[in-house]
């Protein structure tokens, strides 16, 4: 379409990516701040059962820190935090390292328990929190399809607006195109004139040469009266060819514009006609339950755009559930058959329908007040 700007087309196609990664960014780096600050809070627990050798310092950071993530909803969306806790000497105490099965079997005694945590503890703790949101999950998919969502919306506005213009610009075609017609009509009907004049003209000096010719011989004291008439009729008559040579190039002109014209309206009929067939398609697959007559989507498409939303309200109450449509009236034809029902929408909207053998429902006609009169008509003929 001329009114959709391929700059907007490549914003909107561009951009939704480019967020979604910033986002990534954004949320991994928020994330690990938060992360690493709770995991400090939390990871050592209860140091009094650390220094009474009840639990070592390792399972404790282990139990703790596992715990924690598995309260945290965004490691169920996505989110992998990636944490090491270790000694200033570089020992691992998390994530758990597998053990030797002999010395994980062997009793324990608390007091080496608590003398190792307090050996571990004064070494000195450092942790490491890598937060990642990975791709395709649902908190990825969800931030990425947000932004879908708003540019398509974005890209929709700006599409209507187009169509907004586009049939502004037909209109003022159709009344530029009828007045070049008229203008064309007219200028005709003194081109006609002009021409009969010019034939009332040549008839006239023709007369007045041959009556010229017969004074001379009897008079020669009218020959310079008669000579200037004759002068004055030739230059009328020139002046007369001028306009009319004037008016035919003008209706040449005339007659260029409405050809452009003509060939600019059959473009938007064409783009109509895809319009027309788009909407179709459009109803065919959200509304399976109801079927709407061409006349119908040709009513619709010549709706103001506020209107359309609340007729396509109409068409899906319909779709779902015609028993929640507040039912005006039933239409009469001339048979007095009544199986025809109105619906009232935007106060001037009117949408005629019935129900088929399948009990299905079939959308006629939609329009407006000013086209009732032709509506009720379409009912009659059907």
């Amino acid at each position: 379409m001329k009114f959709l700007s391929f700059k907007i087309l490549i914003f909107c196609i561009l951009l939704p990516p480019v967020l979604y990664i910033v986002s990534v960014q954004s949320i991994e780096r928020h994330l690990k701040g938060r992360y690493a600050n709770d995991i400090e809070d939390i990871y050592t627990g209860d140091t009094q059962s650390l220094f009474d050798g009840d639990i070592t310092l390792k399972d404790a950071i282990n139990k703790n820190i596992d715990l924690y993530l598995q309260q945290k909803l965004m490691i169920q969306w996505g989110v992998k935090a990636n944490t090491t806790v270790t000694t200033k000497g570089n020992t691992i105490l998390y994530p758990a390292i597998f053990e030797d099965e002999k010395d994980s079997l062997l009793p324990s005694d608390p007091l080496q328990i608590a003398a190792e945590n307090y050996k571990l503890m004064n070494e000195g703790l450092v942790i490491h929190v890598n937060v990642v949101l990975e791709h395709n999950t649902f908190l990825s998919n969800a931030i990425l399809a947000g932004y879908i969502c708003i540019f398509v919306l974005v890209l929709y506005i700006y599409y209507r607006s187009g169509i907004k213009k586009a049939i502004q610009e037909d209109t003022e075609k159709s009344i530029e195109i009828t007045r070049l017609q008229e203008l064309e009509k007219n200028n005709t009907n003194t081109l006609k004139s002009l021409i009969q004049d010019k034939k009332n003209l040549k008839s006239e000096i023709a007369k007045i040469k041959k009556k010229l010719k017969k004074e001379r011989i009897k008079a020669s004291i009218n020959e310079d009266e008669m000579i200037k008439e004759i002068v004055e009729l030739e230059e009328k008559f020139m002046k007369n060819i001028e306009m009319e040579n004037e008016k035919q190039k003008e209706i040449d002109g005339l007659k260029e514009k409405i050809k452009f014209f003509e060939n600019e309206r059959l473009k938007d009929i064409k783009q109509k006609t895809k319009l027309f067939d788009s909407i179709r398609k459009r109803f065919k697959a959200l509304y399976k339950n109801v079927t709407v007559n061409e006349r119908a989507i040709n009513g619709f498409i010549d709706l103001p755009d506020d209107m359309k939303i609340k007729g396509e309200e109409i068409i899906h109450k319909l779709n779902n559930n015609p028993k929640v449509v507040a039912i005006k009236r039933k239409v009469f034809s001339k048979k007095r058959r009544s199986n025809v029902q109105e619906v009232i929408f935007s106060y001037k909207g009117r949408l005629y329908f019935r129900k088929t053998k399948d009990n299905k429902i079939e959308i006629l006609t939609i329009g407006t007040k000013n086209s009732q009169t032709k509506d009720l008509e379409f009912l009659d003929s059907i």
